[in-house]
Formats: structure tokens, sequence, C-alpha cells
């Protein structure tokens, strides 16, 4: 992957945080700030694999925001389908 295409630690950080409070809104959860950047942070590493065996790559910090999104909303759903009603 080129360098131009990775997102820093610190940025993955600020925008899994955002990408999780999005998908907080977008699900109608309620969770903290840190659950919010753990499931942007985790959500975009998921959506990314799932993407890339679809031979779809996303990069920079609007891809990282939209794939955040989508894995967050992603284990939202499966924490709710699970039992797990806190999320």
């Amino acid at each position: 992957m080129e360098d131009n295409l990775q997102v820093g630690w610190l940025a993955a950080i600020i925008v899994g945080a955002f990408a999780g409070w999005l998908a907080e809104k977008f699900m109608k959860s309620n969770q903290s700030l840190v659950v919010n950047i753990i499931l942007g942070v985790i959500g975009a590493i998921i959506a990314n694999g799932i993407l890339s065996w679809f031979d779809i790559a996303l990069g920079g910090w609007i891809g990282f925001l939209g794939a955040g999104f989508f894995g967050a909303c992603l284990l939202i759903w499966v924490s709710r389908l699970f039992g797990k009603k806190k999320l």
C-alpha cells in the first residue's frame, strides 16, 4: 500500500472516534467516547478486511471514515443480534 493512502495511529483514533460517533447516532445506540473510538478503529479494520475479499481498497481519511462507519454499524448490529443491549 502506498504511504499516502495510509492513516497514522493518531489520525486513526480521531477518525475512528468520529466514525464510531456517526455509527452511534445512525444505529441509535448510546456509548462512551472510548467505545466509539474502539468501534470506529476495529470497525475500519474489519470493513477493510471484508472489502479486500472483493478487491476493493479504501485509503486516506475519507476511506477510513467510511470503512469505520460501516464496520462500527456492523459491530453494533452483531452485538444486538447476540443480546447485548448496551450498544
